[in-house]
């Protein structure tokens, strides 16, 4: 029964994997930054809360698009890394 329901998944193993990735570019910037950890922690525990949640019933939804979800999220990710690191590496 499990092994079926995580089938649904695999798809977006990859934007899983980059996905966790970026959260943890985006709070080391924050950290630079000087933000309070403790803000910055629970900015991240809603924000992956909303994300999981929106995850698993929209892949329900729209597992027919599949292919297209996986390659606006994979830009996006890239996109969001590489602001990041050009932020970090000018030091602003």
């Amino acid at each position: 029964m499990v092994i079926l329901m995580l089938e649904q998944y695999l798809p977006f193993v990859a934007l899983i994997i980059f996905g966790n990735i970026e959260n943890l570019v985006l709070s080391s910037q924050g950290v630079v930054a000087g933000v309070n950890p403790i803000k910055l922690a629970i900015a991240s525990f809603i924000c992956v809360g909303s994300w999981l949640a929106i995850g698993t019933f929209g892949t329900q939804m729209l597992i027919d698009y599949v292919s297209f979800i996986e390659f606006i999220g994979g830009l996006a990710i890239f996109i969001l890394g590489a602001q990041a690191m050009i932020t970090s590496i000018r030091g602003e």
